[in-house]
């Protein structure tokens, strides 16, 4: 006698649709030229390809993304790096950028209203379920998990949430919740956030990640559309009044994230500000990283350039290339210099005698000789001068860059442009 056939895994039926639209104000200059989601993270990705990967190795394989803000350099990396999805195995990736769809206006005024506008896309594939992420965190999730919770608890809308301690959630959308996890009040960046029932000095924080079936969220996308009171966003208006009217459930982050078995926490990041992106960037030199990017049962996909080997050359007293406890991407050389807990990007050039501490350089930068930096973040094609000094004079930093509160530098090439001016 055959086996019974196993449940078809929810994600098989589930839409992902990726809001990837904000400009990320808090990374200041690094977001002059692209919108947050298209910064480069890691040494070889982006950020966004964290949920593109997430809904990939959950087994979604519809997926949506909606641009707004400076969308060029991301849509090229989507076309380069997620163009292998086939519609005839019942895939698809559609880039939908705002667009006059809806009314002459064009613009996403909200991130419900970039859902809304593209309704007729989503309805056209049917998908039972929708999975509604941001495309400016870094985590790695199990989407088929918190479908799982959203199917057996019949509610409305589950919510992924983070625990945070319970003063420093003040800056989320925060979640009181019952002895079953039905959310009984979401507050908007409350200034007493409340505790959870069996934590009470924790918060549970919204993570902007949203399950729906998808006829509930197209009837309330339409009646939220027709209400001239509303900003039309999931966090202020949507998911407020279905706490209020119906039914919703928070997901706790813990029971779906993906892990090698040697992490030591449950690992999300808001890369939203200079300091948060600097410090996730060089975690990942720990010896064993909070994010493991060595897990090859949950790859992140991106856009691989061709690139060659790293290389590190000369081997003299004085004038030694070398990188210690460092990311190196291809394509970069490191000539007789010393690099410590830093992150290379592609094509990255390093040369003679510099010494390079707490660095984050994206691609094409290029470091000439006699360069000391300590804890920077270098814009993609910036060229370093010979002899800069940053990272040893906080007065003489903020002259000439952006520092952070943390005491990080950010450096792009209208900065070192100003320099000479």
């Amino acid at each position: 006698m055959s086996p019974l056939p196993s449940p078809s895994p929810l994600a098989r039926h589930a839409m992902a649709y990726v809001l990837a639209g904000g400009r990320g104000t808090r990374l200041m200059e690094l977001t002059e030229r692209r919108v947050k989601p298209a910064v480069h993270f890691g040494a070889k990705s982006r950020i966004i390809d964290f949920a593109l990967s997430n809904a990939m190795n959950s087994g979604i394989k519809r997926i949506g993304v909606a641009t707004q803000y400076k969308a060029h350099s991301l849509i090229r990396h989507m076309q380069r790096g997620w163009g292998f999805m086939r519609a005839e195995r019942n895939e698809s990736f559609d880039i939908l950028p705002a667009s006059q769809r809806v009314s002459e206006a064009g613009w996403y005024s909200g991130t419900a209203d970039a859902v809304y506008q593209n309704l007729d896309i989503i309805e056209s594939y049917n998908p039972r379920y929708m999975v509604v992420l941001a495309g400016d965190h870094v985590y790695k999730m199990d989407y088929e998990v918190m479908l799982a919770q959203h199917e057996q608890s019949g509610a409305d809308v589950t919510v992924g949430c983070i625990e945070v301690p319970r003063m420093e959630a003040t800056g989320f959308g925060v979640m009181h919740v019952d002895a079953e996890d039905r959310i009984t009040a979401f507050l908007e960046k409350p200034k007493d956030p409340p505790g959870m029932p069996d934590k009470p000095d924790t918060a549970l924080a919204s993570m902007g990640i949203y399950v729906f079936n998808t006829d509930f969220l197209a009837r309330e996308l339409r009646r939220d559309a027709a209400d001239s009171h509303s900003s039309h966003d999931f966090g202020s208006d949507l998911v407020p009044y279905i706490v209020k009217h119906g039914h919703a459930v928070a997901h706790r982050f813990t029971t779906s994230c993906v892990t090698s078995g040697v992490e030591e926490e449950a690992y999300w990041r808001d890369v939203g500000t200079v300091d948060a992106y600097w410090q996730a960037n060089i975690d990942l030199t720990d010896v064993v990283p909070s994010l493991n990017l060595y897990d090859r049962d949950w790859p992140i996909w991106t856009y691989s350039e061709l690139t060659p080997p790293a290389k590190f050359v000369f081997d003299d007293d004085g004038r030694r290339g070398t990188a210690v406890d460092s990311l190196v991407a291809g394509g970069t050389i490191v000539s007789g210099s010393r690099v410590m807990r830093s992150v290379l990007s592609n094509n990255v050039r390093v040369h003679s005698f510099c010494d390079v501490q707490g660095a984050v350089l994206l691609p094409g930068v290029i470091v000439n000789r006699n360069v000391r930096l300590r804890n920077v973040v270098v814009d993609s094609g910036v060229h370093l001068p010979d002899g800069l000094v940053v990272g040893e004079d906080a007065e003489a930093d903020a002259r000439r860059f952006r520092t952070s509160a943390k005491g990080v530098t950010l450096i792009t090439q209208p900065m070192i442009a100003a320099l000479g001016a």
